[in-house]
């Protein structure tokens, strides 16, 4: 069994060393089985040193030029030679816990895919941890993965055409739409981990409250549409800010 770690980037030299340095300690559970496991970062144009950095971790980088980020996570897959596919954010902090967990469900062989729930690196204010509270709750009831931490057999990833490049943001959650209709062709199921990834809290830091409310109104009005319009409408995740 073999397992990649698909780590898209963008402009991430704050923080994709710490995340590098986290994911390496936490494949540790994959080694306990006898697995190997790589680690592989798509470079999605950045203009900083992110490359530089994610070699001098230990990561093959790829390249992937049009900024967007189902293109990055598709290319970063297209590289990896692993049974399993594991897609972490630039910005998480996935523990070896965590990964224990997701080992387990993969050596089942029950699962098609997956993901978990997510907590932030600090303590937020009621209005944001609110929100993070009401996507865990419909993660875990409708089997929707976070894109900071999505897991799926590498079979199934390429059956179902990976992650619909047509949107901007919710990627995702139309991935595990998909993959959670094969799985239950296949007699297979989708899991959320009750284990939760530490991801960074810096858009809190970066967006004002009045923005953050703009972008959820915009998502509200909008719905799935919104994420497949253009780049614009998506700024959220592609204004550029760090």
């Amino acid at each position: 069994m073999t397992i990649s770690v698909v780590m898209p980037a963008f402009n991430e030299e704050k923080l994709i060393g710490e995340s590098l340095r986290h994911v390496h300690q936490a494949r540790a559970a994959f080694t306990e089985r006898g697995w190997e496991s790589e680690v592989i970062v798509c470079d999605n144009n950045s203009t900083d040193r992110t490359a530089e950095l994610a070699r001098a971790a230990g990561a093959v980088v790829v390249f992937e030029p049009v900024n967007q980020i189902g293109r990055a996570r598709n290319t970063g897959a297209a590289a990896a030679r692993g049974d399993w596919l594991l897609f972490i954010d630039a910005d998480s902090h996935p523990d070896l816990p965590l990964l224990r967990a997701l080992a387990e469900r993969i050596a089942s062989g029950d699962w098609v895919g997956g993901g978990c729930c997510v907590k932030m690196d600090r303590q937020l204010r009621w209005m944001y941890q609110g929100w993070i509270d009401v996507w865990n709750f419909l993660s875990r009831t409708l089997k929707l993965a976070a894109g900071s931490f999505l897991a799926c057999d590498a079979k199934a990833f390429r059956y179902v055409g990976g992650f619909d490049t047509r949107f901007f943001a919710g990627e995702e959650v139309d991935l595990s739409q998909r993959l959670n209709r094969l799985g239950r062709r296949q007699g297979r199921r989708f899991f959320i981990l009750p284990e939760m990834l530490t991801t960074s809290s810096r858009k809190v830091s970066l967006y004002s409250p009045r923005e953050m409310l703009t972008l959820l109104g915009r998502m509200v009005t909008l719905g799935p549409m919104g994420f497949k319009s253009s780049r614009d409408a998506c700024g959220f995740w592609y204004d550029g800010r760090r």
